[in-house]
């Protein structure tokens, strides 16, 4: 088994378990920018948060999934699996761990169905036009 067939979102499912356990709340600011829309009665900042790192993280591990889905190879199949697998897992914590009830980890859960639906859709397509390729005569 390749690297290739290790789904990369799990990576932001055990960060937010890591975050949770150690106690991080996910409102919590990592930093805040200036926004030229402020004015000199009304200070207007971006606000960061963990939360919304680990949305981007997902967004960015989501984008690479899918990217992975496009080839047609047995880790690829190997990949689709575990997905599912990181699937499951994600939504039996959030309908039965009372910390992961929050809109980041629902969007860590919806992100995971996504790549599971997509990477199987994708695969599938991607193995049929190989397929036709491969039979066609010249």
């Amino acid at each position: 088994m390749t690297l290739r067939a290790i789904p990369l979102i799990a990576i932001a499912f055990v960060l937010y378990n890591f975050l949770a356990l150690t106690g991080v709340d996910l409102n919590h600011q990592i930093f805040s920018l200036p926004m030229p829309s402020s004015r000199p009665d009304a200070l207007v900042s971006w606000k960061f948060t963990w939360g919304d790192m680990l949305i981007i993280i997902t967004l960015v591990m989501l984008f690479i999934e899918l990217l992975k889905s496009t080839y047609a190879t047995t880790s690829s199949l190997v990949d689709h699996a575990l997905s599912m697998v990181v699937m499951i897992i994600c939504l039996i914590e959030f309908l039965l761990v009372p910390k992961a009830a929050t809109s980041v980890f629902f969007i860590i859960l919806f992100s995971t169905m996504i790549d599971t639906i997509a990477g199987y859709t994708i695969g599938t397509s991607v193995a049929r036009r190989n397929l036709n390729i491969g039979s066609q005569d010249n």
